[in-house]
């Protein structure tokens, strides 16, 4: 089983106090401002989420996992994360643990994709990174009524993988399994400051990277791949997780998507501590189906 590993960190250990914290990122100025309502019979492709610590980043999470709660309950929900410690893709094959309890990987699924993908299984790079597990606490809070049936599909992508051939497999791999899936995408956005080694402009900073941040989110509701990549490369913006939304958008390609994409909520740990010295930005982005 994976263990925690932020847990104490990033968000907190115990089972009342992590329900008290989840329960204030959907109430917060920042949040949906009220906890999830009853389920519809409508459907969605996935959420783009982020993945700070809850005090700065859970009230933007708030906004795409109420529409996870509120929309159908699927197979299984496919979280695809950055590897923030080295550059290796690979798939958990564990159950995963949180103070909320155990959820159960959805083995078929993992399986299916290391024996028909470039994926492999690497436990390894899992154990310490918090881009997937960040998304699996809020992932239960949510689905309360499905607690014992969500099933999940860990993936972690580095820079050593083709994304649009790993697209176009994952797509086949899905067709052929018929089973309904939504994909969690972890990532934040712009990453400012000197702490990060990243300060393109020094006037203005919380207009300009408000401004950065809706440039790449523009690309990405329009599902413009390619705009999105020459985007990241003539602005180098910081966004962490740009491989695995650059493989969900070619998913989504693959699968023909109609559906309708939005952005439901942005903000940077600058708008919470009035410091834009150094700034995280957050976004929650939804794909309908």
């Amino acid at each position: 089983m994976r263990q925690e590993a932020v847990a104490g960190k990033f968000y907190k250990e115990s089972f009342d106090e992590l329900d008290k914290e989840l329960n204030e990122c959907f109430t917060s100025k920042f949040g949906p401002g009220d906890l999830p309502a009853k389920r519809k019979e409508s459907k969605i492709k996935g959420i783009i989420s982020p993945h700070a610590g809850y005090a700065f980043s859970g009230a933007c999470a708030a906004w795409g996992f109420m529409e996870i709660a509120e929309n159908e309950f699927p197979d299984c929900y496919i979280i695809i994360g950055p590897s923030h410690y080295g550059n290796k893709s690979g798939i958990s094959l564990e159950d995963w643990r949180t103070p909320f309890g155990m959820v159960r990987n959805a083995k078929d699924v993992s399986i299916a994709l290391k024996n028909n993908t470039d994926l492999v299984i690497d436990e390894e790079i899992h154990e310490q990174e918090h881009s997937i597990e960040m998304q699996v606490p809020m992932l239960q809070f949510v689905n309360k009524d499905n607690l014992n049936s969500i099933n999940i599909v860990p993936i972690l992508i580095g820079r050593d993988i083709e994304y649009k051939k790993l697209a176009f497999q994952i797509s086949e791999v899905l067709k052929d399994l018929n089973k309904s899936c939504v994909f969690i995408i972890s990532s934040d956005f712009t990453h400012y400051g000197p702490n990060y080694k990243y300060v393109p402009f020094t006037l203005d900073v919380p207009k300009s990277i408000n401004k950065l941040d809706k440039g790449a989110i523009e690309k990405i509701i329009s599902l413009d791949v390619e705009g999105f990549a020459d985007y990241l490369n003539s602005t180098m913006i910081t966004i962490c997780g740009y491989m695995p939304i650059l493989l969900f958008m070619s998913i989504l390609q693959n699968q023909e998507y109609k559906g309708k994409a939005s952005m439901l909520m942005h903000y940077t740990s600058g708008d919470i501590l009035n410091d834009f010295k150094n700034s995280v930005s957050y976004a929650s982005i939804l794909f309908k189906d």
